[in-house]
């Protein structure tokens, strides 16, 4: 809501600078701050603070790189320009398991001391390099248009939950339908696999980098598909592979075979989710008229994200009362991607919209207007 509000406002471009700083500066931060025997209490109690100023960050990021794209992507390539962004979650764990994995191989003594705080120096690398391609972007021609207008509203949180607020609760549906599996296989999975199926972690996390390495490759593509055939049928398609997938998965994962487990995640990742992940960015962006489309798109992304994200800690619950059988969780994925399938088919396809401030979509018709 804060960052939509300034992005709405002052623009894409100066915000999104601030939400890579704060990331950036709060993770090197991480790695240089001294431990619990050398400032006692205020080790954890920093360390939470540097953690909630990431959350505060990424909060503004995906909604300000998604709108900066797609406004400046040509109207039959948006689906694909768009999906370009969401690349950085496949190859970000994929970037994130590969140093820690190099990272791992030092001896207990020195992990513990020292070597864990190489991955978050490192990171000042990405920023550096992050800042400064964003100071060489300019700022998108739909928000120019907006602010030469006049356009730009003074409280664009409200302003999208009052006139918007049936395209919010479509995107929360849409993200946490694919934000539910994507957790269940990237977290919970791998602490499930280990301590109830006797998979190795060595099977599970190469199996996690094989299908992180595939989705990035499939994202785009799935971009590129909804130029082709509209945003709602690549959605949808995926949404219904993912709610059918969610038993298959857990009984491929319970053969104990690597080949099958590496298959399950596979097409967890790089079928399933980058599915339904690939075009949400072009279709929150249409979702949202200028005025209010950083504001929109990143509040119905996160408040997905919010729910999604407390998927792992109720599904071990979940486990641990029944049993350690699956099927408590995979009832929520099946449950999760219909959610998510249901909101797609109430949106109306928004392939090739106007996004200019002139335009004011509603995509989210049969509902009637309040």
């Amino acid at each position: 809501m804060i960052f939509g509000h300034f992005g709405d406002r002052v623009g894409r471009k100066n915000v999104l600078m601030l939400t890579l700083f704060l990331m950036g500066a709060a993770t090197v931060v991480v790695g240089l701050l001294p431990g619990y025997r050398t400032i006692g209490l205020w080790a954890p109690v920093l360390l939470v603070t540097l953690r909630f100023l990431q959350g505060f960050a990424v909060g503004g990021e995906w909604g300000g790189a998604v709108t900066m794209v797609v406004e400046s992507s040509p109207r039959d390539r948006r689906g694909f320009y768009g999906s370009l962004p969401q690349m950085g979650v496949p190859l970000g764990l994929v970037l994130s398991s590969t140093v820690f994995a190099a990272v791992s191989t030092l001896p207990d003594d020195d992990l513990l001391a020292w070597g864990w705080r190489i991955p978050f120096l490192l990171s000042v690398v990405l920023i550096a390099v992050g800042l400064f391609l964003r100071s060489r972007i300019t700022e998108t021609q739909t928000f120019a248009q907006v602010k030469a207008a006049g356009q730009a509203r003074k409280m664009p949180a409200m302003e999208a939950f009052r006139r918007h607020w049936k395209a919010i609760a479509l995107t929360v549906g849409m993200y946490i339908s694919a934000g539910v599996p994507f957790y269940i296989v990237s977290v919970f999975v791998l602490s499930y696999g280990s301590s109830h199926l006797d998979l190795s972690r060595g099977v599970l996390l190469t199996g996690m980098l094989i299908a992180a390495v595939a989705e990035g490759l499939a994202v785009p593509c799935f971009g590129t598909l909804s130029d082709r055939w509209g945003r709602r049928p690549v959605f949808v398609g995926a949404a219904g592979f993912a709610a059918v997938l969610a038993f298959p998965f857990f009984w491929l994962l319970a053969t104990g075979q690597t080949g099958l487990t590496w298959l399950a995640m596979l097409l967890a990742l790089a079928v399933a989710h980058a599915g339904m992940y690939a075009p949400t960015a072009a279709m929150y962006a249409e979702l949202f008229p200028a005025d209010v489309r950083y504001t929109g798109t990143s509040i119905g992304y996160q408040l997905g994200g919010v729910v999604a994200g407390f998927v792992p800690l109720v599904a071990g619950a979940l486990v641990s009362a029944a049993d350690g059988a699956s099927w408590p969780i995979a009832a929520i994925w099946a449950g999760a991607a219909l959610v998510g399938l249901v909101c797609a088919l109430v949106v109306h396809e928004s392939r090739g919209c106007d996004l200019t401030p002139d335009h004011a979509p509603d995509h989210t018709e049969p509902f009637p207007t309040p």
